[in-house]
């Protein structure tokens, strides 16, 4: 872990998530995430010309993840459409 890294975690008063090597059931989410990316977008995209087309597809990917993939975890709706009701269910109820 970089000293930079480690420096803006304490600045936010966060943590660090550091398992073990190798074990991916230490973070199942991000596990999940990054075999999301990889079947999604690495294996049938490329391959790339440049690292700007490859920064460009990584951001149009995450893009499309966010607020157009819809995910079963999440009453089958995108990640930014699930935020979005939970904040309006919390402004409800906060308001009544």
């Amino acid at each position: 872990m970089s000293i930079h890294y480690g420096e803006r975690l304490l600045e936010a008063g966060a943590a660090a998530s550091v398992g073990s090597v190798a074990d991916s059931y230490d973070n199942a989410m991000a596990e999940a995430l990054n075999g999301s990316f990889k079947a999604e977008l690495i294996e049938h995209q490329g391959p790339w010309q440049d690292a700007d087309q490859v920064e460009r597809d990584v951001v149009q990917w995450v893009g499309w993840y966010n607020t157009e993939r819809i995910h079963s975890a999440l009453d089958y709706l995108p990640p930014e459409e699930f935020e979005a009701q939970h904040y309006r269910s919390q402004a409800t109820t906060n308001a009544a």
